[in-house]
């Protein structure tokens, strides 16, 4: 799930185990034995098998409507008609749905596919390519052993707080060391609430009653290099991209962050809620414009019709020549319900 420098916390595919430091040049190392080569074990590779399962079930309503496309003889102009119609109501938008439907016609084309069901299976190889350049691991851990600052922001509701919980939480169990900064400081429950996550995972936490957001920031960033903290985490208070002096103050506590530590934040993450589909893309286009965001968490896909907005989201980054990866999605309320993006997955899972 993350990347520590020399240790591995967890792939986007599947959970290994940290790797030893490699011996000095001058050593020779003893030789590996031949004939039982590593393989992983059955209990390692259970937890994502339960992810996908539960991935399957959360996308199972926008992935019925693109796969009742697939139930006729024919590949006909009816089917792409269908699909076109399919894609738009899961809120892949205009752009990127025609550019699936071109890049489909070309792999059919290509392949000389004869059925339906063919073209199911080249859609869900178009849908994950297209979404390839939002995968990508988060590295935590810096070469001058400072902490890795992340900065959070999103709307009311996204979730943000809570997943900034689960984070916490995955990093802790997977060896890194981490502070919290409770920069909502005018929602007395958002406080409360990241202090539960913070007991609950046995972590230090940054708070101020009332206090300037970008002052407890500040103050975060300093006490996690004092006290040797692999990971900072910055929880904004919530806000739409309209209130613009609201948004003013997202830009003075990244600027106040940065006078703490010059690289600081190391991630800017915006937090999305899956369910409000392409309005989600809108809020990344605000905050991306604020911000500069580095990535992108999605929760509450499960049970939503509007799964699509990832496509429509890697086609504006397409556009926009930059990455701006899916780091996590979410399917629910269960720390484990918040995995790492993977595109193959994904694209497998909304059309089971």
């Amino acid at each position: 799930m993350f990347s520590l420098l020399k240790k591995k916390f967890f792939s986007s595919g599947h959970a290994q185990p940290a790797l030893p430091e490699a011996p000095p040049a001058t050593e020779a190392a003893p030789p590996a034995p031949a004939e039982a080569p590593p393989t992983p074990a059955p209990a390692a590779e259970a937890p994502r098998q339960s992810w996908l399962n539960r991935l399957r079930n959360g996308l199972r309503k926008t992935g019925s409507t693109l796969t009742s496309v697939f139930t006729g003889t024919q590949i006909d102009e009816t089917l792409y008609d269908e699909l076109e119609a399919a894609l738009l109501m899961a809120d892949t938008g205009t752009q990127a749905t025609q550019y699936l439907l071109d890049d489909l016609r070309r792999r059919v084309k290509a392949a000389k596919a004869t059925a339906p069901a063919e073209v199911k299976g080249l859609l869900a190889d178009a849908i994950a390519e297209l979404l390839q350049p939002l995968q990508k691991p988060l590295v935590i851990g810096r070469p001058d052993g400072g902490p890795t600052v992340l900065m959070v922001a999103g709307v009311n509701g996204a979730g943000k707080t809570t997943t900034i919980g689960k984070l916490t939480w995955h990093l802790s169990h997977s060896g890194a060391s981490v502070l919290l900064a409770a920069a909502d400081t005018f929602r007395a429950a958002a406080r409360e609430q990241l202090g539960v996550w913070a007991d609950r995972n046995t972590v230090d936490i940054i708070s101020q009653d009332g206090g300037d957001p970008a002052a407890v920031s500040f103050d975060a960033v300093n006490a996690g290099r004092a006290r040797g903290r692999d990971v900072v985490i910055v929880d904004t208070a919530g806000r739409l991209p309209t209130q613009l002096h609201l948004m003013e103050e997202l830009k003075k506590i990244k600027r106040v962050v940065q006078k703490a530590d010059a690289s600081a934040p190391h991630e800017v993450l915006l937090v999305i809620d899956g369910n409000t589909g392409q309005n989600a893309l809108a809020q990344v286009k605000a905050f991306d414009a604020a911000l500069t965001l580095t990535g992108l968490v999605v929760t509450k896909l499960d049970g939503t019709a509007k799964g699509g907005v990832l496509a429509a989201i890697a086609m504006w980054a397409r556009e926009q020549r930059r990455a701006v990866p899916v780091y996590f999605i979410g399917v629910g309320e269960q720390l484990e319900d918040l995995q790492t993006f993977d595109a193959r997955e994904f694209a497998a899972a909304l059309l089971s």
